[in-house]
């Protein structure tokens, strides 16, 4: 199995991608917000994990066999997966608390925690600029989750650990770069917590009504499909490209959290989103600009 890189030269098809990659996120935790309201969080992640692990199977196992399973550095997947796991878990638990906009900017945390941790933990360099930005991105989080608002609570916590928990995601997930294919990562990281999670199902267990179940089979449909989109978005164009046009995901969460749950951010909190947006774009401005590293040949299984 190849992980080829690809290079089409259509940066509008992958810029399309991804933006509809982030509309489907949006939906995914708009769903995950409306059913962690009525089930227990480790059920509705469990959800995610089991439909996003069967759509994998039946989608690459039938092409690739044993070898979609075949890794050559497991502990670090395991690593990969646990972090997500526990990304999910603190952030669907603090969408019971927080209007899905506010939570997904401070979740965008996670790109700027990566810049900010790839120095001691990958040896890559962050330059002042880089410093800058992400202390302006925690700038804005102290505006949404200020000293009067509705947000100034602990729930605030589980957010911003589910960032810390995504950025760890982001950090081995560059770690495992050229070294497993994609498929094989992601299809290991759905089994892995699909499996954690069933030995803790019996404890939470709740018959969803029918409808709920199609929910919950949308909602690991659209973090699946996401997903897939966003390794195609990449064959299409540069990862600095398209980084700004991921904040499209905010956009979508406030979007969608005001027309169906009533939650519209208020000025300070637009003005904390405005500058997590704004810093990222500048990251992403200012890694492209960088020189290039040195590539690891892509090794095949």
């Amino acid at each position: 199995m190849h992980n080829a890189e690809h290079n089409s030269e259509c940066p509008l098809l992958g810029i399309g991608q991804i933006v509809l990659a982030t509309a489907l996120f949006a939906g995914h935790d708009t769903l995950s917000k409306h059913l962690g309201g009525i089930y227990p969080v480790v059920m509705v992640v469990w959800a995610r994990y089991a439909v996003h692990s069967l759509l994998m199977l039946g989608l690459f196992a039938p092409r690739h066999g044993r070898a979609l399973l075949r890794s050559r550095r497991p502990g670090l997947q395991l690593a990969r997966a646990l972090c997500l796991l526990g990304s999910s878990l603190l952030f669907t638990a603090g969408l019971r608390f927080i209007p899905l906009a506010e939570a997904t900017a401070v979740n965008f945390l996670a790109p700027l925690l990566v810049a900010a941790l790839s120095a001691p933990l990958l040896g890559e360099r962050v330059t002042p600029a880089q410093w800058l930005a992400v202390g302006v991105s925690f700038l804005g989080i102290l505006c949404i989750v200020r000293p009067g608002s509705q947000l100034f609570d602990p729930a605030i916590l589980l957010t911003m650990g589910s960032a810390c928990c995504f950025a760890g995601y982001h950090l081995i997930t560059r770690k495992l770069s050229g070294i497993d294919d994609a498929r094989t990562s992601n299809c290991l990281t759905g089994l892995f917590n699909c499996l954690a999670l069933s030995a803790l199902l019996p404890f939470f267990w709740t018959t969803p009504r029918l409808e709920h179940a199609l929910l919950a089979l949308g909602m690991g449909s659209f973090a699946m499909l996401g997903h897939l989109l966003l390794t195609h978005a990449y064959r299409h164009a540069a990862p600095t490209l398209l980084a700004p046009f991921s904040y499209a995901q905010i956009v979508f969460a406030g979007l969608v959290g005001y027309l169906l749950f009533g939650n519209l951010p208020d000025a300070f909190a637009q003005l904390g989103m405005a500058l997590i947006c704004a810093s990222g774009l500048a990251m992403a401005h200012l890694q492209r600009l960088a020189p290039p590293a040195p590539r690891l040949r892509e090794r095949t299984t």
